[in-house]
């Protein structure tokens, strides 16, 4: 029986995982509120009743969906710049990161949470926060990041860094936007040029720091 019940649970998280796959992209196109369990389960040719039993409520659905992005843009984002040793390289490679993310579309839509914090900034309730808590997150990784980078010595003693980590986001999220809107490509190295300029000014040696972008 212990087997029988293993092997179930397995196959639940499976289809979870399968599940919740397909709603970032969906709703980094189209929306969290364009998200239904009854659409999830038909495109993927599964039980309505169950999906239906892995979510309690499209609100269950959403927030789901909302860590499961998470974990994607972890994954792609904040990861690979782990490598580097604490510097301003790191810093550099974190924003590298998050513009090869928005770049190689890894959500259709681009910047799953630049598009959903659209959707829910003048909202309230758990989705709105969630969404805030993951923004939060984010912002402060790429704090602690440029911080770092200052206690190694790689960026001058009184740079302002709650002033550029904004400034820092601000080309990211700028490349994101006109990307998905225009359907073009080249402001992300329009944005590596702005990331790589704010950087080389704040550095205590350049030379750390490509040339080009």
């Amino acid at each position: 029986m212990d087997d029988v019940a293993d092997r179930r649970i397995e196959r639940g998280n499976q289809t979870r995982q399968l599940v919740l796959r397909r709603a970032v992209d969906l709703a980094s196109v189209e929306g969290l509120d364009g998200l239904s369990l009854g659409r999830l389960a038909n495109e993927l040719e599964l039980s309505k009743s169950g999906v239906f039993a892995l979510f309690g409520s499209k609100e269950d659905l959403q927030l789901a969906t909302i860590a499961a992005a998470t974990g994607i843009f972890v994954e792609h984002v904040v990861e690979p710049a782990r490598s580097a040793p604490p510097g301003i390289d790191r810093l550099r490679r974190t924003c590298d990161s998050w513009l090869t993310y928005s770049r190689e579309r890894v959500f259709p839509g681009g910047c799953f949470f630049y598009a959903a914090s659209a959707e829910f900034d003048a909202r309230s309730g758990k989705v709105h926060d969630a969404l805030v808590t993951a923004r939060s997150d984010w912002l402060g990784h790429l704090e602690r990041t440029a911080l770092e980078a200052q206690q190694a010595g790689g960026v001058v003693p009184d740079a302002d860094i709650g002033q550029l980590v904004f400034e820092l986001a601000a080309f990211l999220e700028m490349a994101n936007a006109e990307s998905v809107l225009h359907d073009e490509f080249t402001c992300y190295d329009k944005a590596a040029r702005a990331v790589l300029n704010r950087l080389r000014a704040v550095a205590v040696d350049p030379s750390e720091l490509p040339d080009q972008a």
